[in-house]
Order: structure tokens, then sequence, then C-alpha cells
């Protein structure tokens, strides 16, 4: 990534991204040159207003000021440097501390971006850190005793677009500047199902924590479609309402794994030629298919143990799509859309 340059003693930029990234650096590494270190940096800016506003130690105010002071400089409105020392502390992850503590390195970063990238990422963090901030006020009385729960669809549907659906649309004006900017595709679909490709990592994302979000007091599955079914924010996982919230629960996967089926119509609507893209797009969406099926197969107690799909799965599936890739009826034979 030759546009960051952080001066951290024996931690690169490279070791900043595994750390923090996890899973999507893997992804990160395998796409093109052209825009690896747009979409690192992006990451990295991204997770760290991510890191603020979750460092729940810190009063809600406290932290609002310190996101609005971030975005602000991600904006270039505010040339004051940026001291959030104090935040860093309260991190328990070294990389979290780490990425709070060389938030000046990753402006400076920014600054060195093309016009065009630079403002991409600029809207991309404005959607973010709108989302992030919604987050905060939202739940900012929440406790374990004091669950606050969504109102309604709506808000769901809003939340996974402001925190993971924009990111969509942003890899999807990027890549197509820099790697396809003349093949004839029909951008506004590419868009929209892009779109839905973040939603539906979000969503999932959302289903698999449902557990350990409600012991902090937050639940997003919305009133509106909890209170019908019997059901209350404290009431979810208790065994004797396993009959009604395991089938509202599993409708939630419905639409989740609609929107990943969007997010593979995306993949395999992106220029063949494009293969470190596509793999790029398989690898996070393949896993979110075989999390929606473990899922989906889980009782209450398998939920509360937190789903999560084995290392060596994640392995395998990537070896299938590095041996599929130049055959395009292997390739679209990866996912098959469930018949229920």
């Amino acid at each position: 990534m030759n546009s960051l340059s952080f001066a951290v003693p024996n931690a690169t930029p490279n070791d900043l991204l595994r750390a923090t990234a996890r899973s999507f650096y893997l992804t990160l590494r395998v796409l093109p040159a052209a825009v690896r270190s747009q979409i690192g940096l992006a990451y990295l800016l991204a997770r760290t207003t991510d890191t603020v506003a979750d460092t729940e130690i810190v009063p809600p105010a406290q932290r609002l000021d310190a996101l609005h002071r971030l975005r602000d400089a991600i904006l270039g409105r505010a040339a004051a440097p940026l001291d959030f020392g104090s935040l860093a502390r309260h991190q328990a992850a070294p990389a979290e501390q780490l990425l709070l503590e060389k938030t000046g390195d990753a402006l400076a970063a920014l600054q060195t971006l093309a016009d065009p990238d630079r403002e991409l990422i600029r809207a991309l963090l404005t959607t973010i850190t709108s989302g992030q901030e919604l987050d905060v006020r939202r739940f900012a009385a929440a406790t374990p005793d004091r669950i606050t729960a969504l109102a309604t669809e709506a808000e769901l549907d809003d939340y996974t677009y402001l925190v993971a659906g924009c990111v969509g649309e942003f890899w999807t004006r990027l890549c197509r500047a820099h790697l396809f900017p003349r093949t004839p595709v029909d951008e506004a679909q590419l868009v929209a199902d892009g779109i839905r490709f973040g939603k539906g990592l979000q969503l999932v994302n959302i289903l698999r924590d449902l557990p350990a979000d409600l012991k902090t007091g937050r639940c997003y599955l919305p009133l509106e479609t909890l209170q019908p079914a019997g059901l209350t924010p404290a009431t979810l996982l208790l065994p004797p309402n396993a009959n009604r919230f395991l089938p509202l629960f599993r409708s939630y996967l419905d639409v989740a794994e609609a929107h990943l089926a969007a997010g593979w119509r995306y993949t395999n609507a992106l220029p063949f030629g494009q293969f470190r893209v596509r793999l790029a797009c398989a690898w996070p969406l393949l896993l979110g298919f075989q999390t929606l099926a473990r899922l989906r197969d889980a009782n209450l107690a398998g939920l509360q143990a937190r789903v999560k799909v084995p290392r060596g799965e994640v392995y395998a599936m990537m070896a299938r799509t590095l041996l599929a890739c130049p055959l395009p009826l292997l390739w679209r034979r990866l996912y098959a859309k469930p018949r229920r």
C-alpha cells in the first residue's frame, strides 16, 4: 500500500490492516493494485471511526464529539491535529489502540490520493459516520436490563445501508473508474446490487451477533415485527419462546440471503476478466452464505454460542473459487439458490 506511510515501530501498514481487517484482509490482498490502496485506506478510516463510536466506556457525548472532529478532518474542514490518546488508552485490542494513535497518518495518506478517489472516500465516510452517530444516540441509554430496539423495518434497512450498503456503492464506482471504465455494463443495476451486497453482509453480522448485542442492551430486530409475534427484546432468546422466535429469525435469514443473492448477481455481472475483483467479492459472499446456513440450522443454544464457519472450511471455499475462476460454468455453480 504505497500511499500509506505509517511511522509505527515494529508495525507496517500491512501489519495494521492484517490486525484490524481480519477476514477482509485476504479480500484486500487479492484486489488489483490499482484500487487496493484506496480501499485499504477507506477501510482503515472507517474502522477508526467505528472504534471511536464503539468505545462504550467513554460517555456518548464525548464519543460524538470525537466522531464529529474526525469526520471534519476527513472532509478537510479542520486543520488542527487530532489527539485521540485518551480514547486509545481505553482500547483493549492493541490494533485498535494503534488505529487511534495513527489517525493523523491515515488523514495524511488521504491527501495524497487523486481528487476523484479522495472525494469517493469522503462521501463514503460521511455516510458511514452518520450511521455510527445514529447508533451512538440510539443506544446511549441502553443497558442489559434496559434493552433498546429499533422501531421499524425501515430503520433496520436504513441502518444496514448507512454502515455497509454504501460500501458497495463506493466499491463499484471506484472499481469502475480504475479497472473497467469503458466496458459496457448496466451501471445503475451494478450499483443497486452492490448496495444490497453490503446490506446483506451487515444483516448476516446482525443476526449472528444478536445474542451478544442483547447482552449489551442493543436489539436491531425492530419492535414492529417482534410485538405481533408476542416477543420483546428481553424475551427473544428464552427457551419457552423458541417456537415463536426461530421462525421469525429465519425470515430475517431469508432477507439476508436475498441480499447476498443480489451480491452474487453483482459478482457475475463484473467483466469476466476482472478475476481479482470477482474473487474479492466471492469470498465474503460465500462465507456469508455458509454462515446463514449454520444460523438456519442452529437452535437457541447454538445461536448463543455464536455461529462461526471453521477456518478450514473458509480455506477450502477459497481454494474452490481459485480453481473455478477461469471456468465460467464451474464458477457459476459455486452458489445455487436453495429451494425451500
